[in-house]
């Protein structure tokens, strides 16, 4: 990747505004993984005014259900889930912190929107490539609704994972 981002976890104002749709970004730090489910329990936790088990405030959600981790390894393979399907939670998510998210594929207007509002970036992961991303997993930990499985929320640390930007804070988009 030339004229590649690098970026650190947690993710400030300044560093989501400093990416735009397009730049090849690649990651390091803790991300968590969070899929349908875990994303409709956070929002269900926020409705209710209850603390939640993550903090959100500069975090990145990575849209992914790993497989079972080989002996030896972190984690499994770990490709990008469909983003859409998280749309009905990530204005909530980003209200209330979350800076980033990684996934596949388009969103909705109001996940551009809530981008805009909040100063936050959804960035694409490629799909199809679940081994080789996992290579840049270097721990994973279960830290929240274990009972979900493959969907659990784990906390990722993560070294170089590559990305593009797909939606910016500007409303720039990829697609």
């Amino acid at each position: 990747m030339s004229n590649v981002i690098r970026v650190n976890t947690p993710l400030s104002d300044d560093v989501v505004l400093s990416l735009r749709a397009g730049d090849e970004v690649l990651v390091s730090g803790v991300i968590y993984t969070g899929r349908d489910q875990a994303h409709k329990r956070l929002c269900e936790l926020l409705d209710a005014g209850k603390v939640l088990p993550i903090d959100l405030t500069g975090q990145v959600i990575y849209f992914v259900g790993p497989t079972p981790a080989a002996p030896g390894r972190v984690i499994g393979a770990a490709g990008p889930t469909t983003s859409s399907r998280m749309d009905a939670f990530s204005p909530k998510l980003i209200a209330a912190g979350l800076k980033g998210m990684i996934g596949k594929g388009y969103r909705g207007d109001e996940v551009r929107d809530a981008l805009k509002e909040y100063k936050a970036v959804h960035l694409a992961a490629t799909g199809g490539a679940g081994a080789l991303l996992s290579k840049c997993i270097v721990a994973s930990k279960i830290v929240a609704y274990a009972d979900l499985g493959t969907e659990a929320i784990r906390k990722l640390v993560v070294t170089d994972f590559p990305c593009v930007a797909a939606y910016d804070a500007y409303g720039g988009s990829v697609y």
